[in-house]
């Protein structure tokens, strides 16, 4: 089935932006029951040798390589070689013994609780490159979670890291070669590769791109030498157009049993059940199903999304950062669908105008194992967790949500209907985190950082990150220095309160953040709990002045 000449112009329409040839751009491919529809490539594949972007050119594809990882897990499992439900040190002894061990498929669906190899590698060393083996030393030092298992969802890198390892022992090969042998050879998907490092140098693979505030560019690196199951993939969009019909229709790989436990939601133990199965997140879009995943590496994007009652495909990819891929590919559902195919409304945005006393304003729960707050993104307004950056809320009756989708934790809603312009912010929040509900307290104006900082300054050991940490005035910055075993990296902290600070990082990995609040044993200060969105209670022990 080929477009009208319409339907081409109007698809080159949402991607004009990108078409020049001065600066990196993406790959684009659409398909409707497995005929190619649209595949174009946009602005520069490297602006180092102004060599530009095509169909062929190949690119990460980031996080949207999970699912890949999960297949090859179930293919284990049809051999009798895996058992996806055992818990994870059934195959990987070398983790601590936990009162509460995670399945290999809680694991894959975000709710096993354990912490992030690659949020507490970033905290503690920053952007300095990783060697192998760091990821499984780090998840080996951890002596808490950030949950039970199955309590809650929190995006985590490191259970994919930790699942890719269980792959290779269990299928006696490297990771790259299982999926080479298992899942791209039998597809025909010759452009496609696990790759784990970006030192490598390979044919066909586009530049990744940071901007840089002057107008100018950063060559984009991911900071590990074992990217795996994470997030290791480079493909070309015909290659991705081929594997999503595939996921449309399995026939090739994997029996129709894996296929069903690849598309199942997972269930917390509160009985919600989430929009995330095996490495796909299965949701509606307007009233149509569809199956997605994104991905973001240092310089780039990307977003896979079927919608299987449409037999449309879709795979955009960038070189580039900052690029809303997922809004795109909205779009272009729309654009080939028509407006009749959908039986609901786009999601109405919350409008900071609408809720004016919120903007600014923290909320915290007693233990501040939870800090909220909210802040203005062009007009929107933005749910800020754990003073990590505001992503915009969309408005529903009596309540303001941020799905999964989103932010890659959660969902989350917020019982609120709109404030009349000059209101004083509610006292209270009720709040809801993945179906579990409880109620978030306003902080009032924050103490001068000269008086509350005082009580912070000191030296701290972080022993689940192997790392020192020192606390100090700069003339009237208090911050927070690291030192990892890679090297170090720097936090600058504000007050929320007299025992709650919010803090981010100082450079590259700007403007990620989180909270700090101080453990007392009496008056003294005995120790810090950090907390992120994808990384909570982490100790930091006070060990001196």
């Amino acid at each position: 089935m080929n477009p009208t000449p319409a339907g081409a112009s109007a698809l080159d329409a949402l991607f004009e932006t990108f078409n020049r040839g001065d600066a990196p751009g993406m790959v684009v491919g659409v398909a409707r029951d497995g005929a190619t529809l649209y595949r174009r490539g946009f602005g520069l594949a490297s602006i180092e040798h102004g060599v530009a972007n095509t169909p062929w050119t190949r690119m990460r594809i980031g996080s949207t390589s999970k699912h890949f990882c999960c297949l090859a897990a179930l293919l284990l499992a049809e051999d009798g070689l895996l058992d996806i439900d055992a818990g994870v040190r059934r195959y990987l002894p070398e983790l601590p013994a936990t009162p509460h061990e995670p399945t290999l498929r809680q694991l894959m669906t975000h709710t096993g609780g354990i912490r992030d190899s690659l949020d507490l590698g970033f905290l503690a060393s920053g952007m300095t490159i990783k060697p192998r083996g760091v990821s499984l030393a780090l998840q080996a030092r951890q002596q808490d979670a950030n949950f039970a298992p199955g309590e809650k969802t929190v995006y985590c890198n490191g259970g994919y890291h930790l699942l890719s390892l269980v792959l290779e022992r269990v299928g006696g090969m490297p990771f790259e070669r299982l999926l080479e042998q298992r899942i791209f050879t039998p597809l025909g998907m010759r452009d496609t590769q696990s790759v784990p490092s970006d030192f490598m140098l390979l044919p066909g693979v586009a530049t990744l791109h940071v901007p840089l505030p002057d107008g100018g560019w950063r060559r984009g690196m991911f900071p590990s030498e074992e990217v795996l199951g994470e997030g290791g993939i480079i493909s070309t969009v015909d290659d991705m157009l081929r594997w999503l019909a595939h996921l449309r229709r399995p026939t090739t790989v994997g029996r129709a049993d894996s296929w069903a436990q690849m598309l199942m939601p997972a269930r917390l133990n509160n009985g919600m059940l989430t929009t995330y199965a095996l490495g796909l997140q299965v949701e509606t879009y307007r009233g149509v199903g569809v199956v997605h995943h994104g991905g973001t590496v240092i310089g780039g994007h990307c977003q896979m999304i079927t919608v299987p009652g449409h037999g449309l495909d879709i795979i955009l990819i960038s070189n580039v950062a900052g690029v809303n891929l997922g809004e795109l590919a909205n779009r272009v559902i729309e654009t080939v669908l028509g407006e009749d195919a959908f039986s609901a409304a786009p999601d109405t945005p919350a409008q900071t105008a609408s809720f004016a006393p919120l903007a600014g304003a923290v909320y915290a729960s007693p233990s501040a194992d939870m800090v909220v707050g909210f802040g203005d993104v062009d007009g929107k307004l933005g749910l800020i967790v754990h003073n990590s950056p505001p992503i915009p809320m969309r408005e529903a009756p009596g309540m303001l949500c941020l799905d999964f989708n989103r932010v890659a934790t959660g969902p989350y809603r917020v019982a609120m209907t709109p404030l009349a312009a000059g209101a004083d912010a509610p006292p209270t929040l009720t709040f809801e985190d993945a179906g579990t509900v409880r109620v978030l307290e306003w902080l009032p104006a924050a103490p001068p950082l000269a008086r509350a900082g005082a009580a912070l300054v000191g030296r701290y050991r972080a022993s689940d990150l192997d790392a020192d940490v020192v606390i100090g005035f700069d003339g009237d910055a208090l911050l927070a220095r690291i030192a990892g075993q890679f090297g170090p990296s720097v936090l600058t902290l504000t007050a929320f309160s007299a025992d709650l600070f919010g803090w981010k990082f100082v450079g590259e990995l700007a403007p990620l953040g989180g909270t700090l609040t101080i453990e007392r044993d009496g008056d003294a200060v005995s120790g810090l709990r950090l907390n992120t969105l994808r990384t909570r209670h982490l100790y930091f022990q006070r060990i001196g002045d």
